[in-house]
């Protein structure tokens, strides 16, 4: 296995993103809509936050009532921003940087994503699948 492979290789370059004037129902249905876990918040083209499904799910009641989950879901999503939900200080790798050092940025720090900023433009995201189905095609 080849070390200094750049993540560009394995990350995904068409990503979904949200803007802090997005509410936490257009996110929900964007996680459903793409099956995806992970949306970085950006101005532009530049990451300011990172909003993940779980993220999501520790805000909403709808796990512990017997009521309608969509509108529990609609009230609480109402309550919160963005900006309130995301995770503020991001980390960020750019797309030189190797697969195995991505891997231990994850595994060290315990993210599930990294955005791929290039010259404080947003270019990619990687996630712990990306890497695992890399390491998969290795063998």
């Amino acid at each position: 296995m080849r070390h200094h492979i750049p993540v560009s290789t394995i990350m995904t370059e068409s990503v979904i993103a949200l803007t802090r004037s997005d509410d936490l129902e257009r996110a929900e249905k964007l996680f459903n809509k793409h099956r995806i876990k992970h949306m970085p918040v950006v101005t532009g083209e530049s990451v300011i936050g990172m909003l993940s499904y779980t993220d999501l799910m520790r805000i909403s009641l709808a796990e512990i009532s017997n009521i309608d989950e969509h509108s529990i879901d609609s009230v609480v999503y109402n309550m919160f921003t963005i900006e309130q939900v995301m995770v503020k200080d991001v980390v960020t790798v750019n797309s030189k940087t190797s697969i195995k050092e991505v891997a231990k940025i994850l595994a060290e720090r315990e993210f599930h994503a990294l955005p791929i900023v290039d010259d404080s433009i947003l270019v990619g995201i990687v996630t712990t699948t990306d890497l695992l189905n890399y390491f998969i095609s290795q063998f």
